[in-house]
C-alpha cells in the first residue's frame, strides 16, 4: 500500500501505466462527470468516478483483487479506509475472477486506518485487503471519488512477476 499526496506521484517509478493513471487524475475536478473512463485498452487501465454516502465500519467487509491495483482518491468529502493482511482474514466469498474480487469477514478492525481527503491517494496492491467508504467521525457524509484500476502486470515493479 502507498499513501501520499497526488502531487508526489512522480516519485514512484512504476512506468507508463502509472504515469497514464496520474495524468488522468490530474485532469479531474469536483465537477468531473461520474461514470467509467477507459484509459488504456479495453480493460488494462480504467477509472470509475462515483458518489456515495460513507458508512459505519460495522456495516463493511474487506475486499481484495488479484488482477488489478487500485488507486483511489476523493474529489469531494472525505473517507476512511481500513486495511489488513488478507492472509489473516477469513474468506467470506471466494475469489471471483470475472469481477476480480474476494471478500473477507470483518471480525476485527483493520491493522491500518487511512483518511483520504482531496489531494491525497491510496494505492492498494493485490495483497492489501481493504475497506473503503468508511465515515470519518460519527455521521455518514456524501463523497465523490475516483478509483483507477491498473492491471498489476503493467506496473514496472519487481513485486509483480509479469511486469513489462
Amino acid at each position: 500500500m502507498i499513501i501520499d499526496k497526488l502531487e508526489n506521484w512522480k516519485y514512484y517509478h512504476f512506468g507508463p501505466a502509472w504515469k497514464r493513471a496520474f495524468e488522468f487524475l490530474d485532469t479531474l475536478t469536483p465537477l468531473s462527470e461520474e461514470g467509467k473512463y477507459t484509459l488504456l485498452g479495453d480493460d488494462d487501465i480504467f477509472a470509475i468516478i462515483m458518489s456515495y454516502k460513507t458508512h459505519a465500519p460495522e456495516e463493511a467487509i474487506f475486499e481484495s483483487h488479484q488482477k488489478y491495483v487500485d488507486i483511489q482518491t476523493v474529489l469531494t468529502g472525505e473517507e476512511r479506509f481500513e486495511s489488513s493482511f488478507k492472509g489473516e482474514l477469513g474468506v467470506n466469498v471466494p475469489y471471483d475472477a470475472l469481477k476480480d474480487i474476494e471478500l473477507y469477514q470483518r471480525t476485527t478492525p483493520g491493522k491500518t486506518h487511512i483518511d483520504v481527503l482531496p489531494g491525497t491517494f491510496v494505492m492498494l496492491y493485490p495483497h492489501d485487503a481493504h475497506i473503503a467508504a468508511l465515515m470519518i467521525g460519527k455521521k455518514p457524509k456524501w463523497i465523490k471519488k475516483v478509483v483507477v484500476k491498473i492491471k498489476a502486470n503493467l506496473l514496472l515493479n519487481p513485486f509483480f512477476e509479469n511486469s513489462i
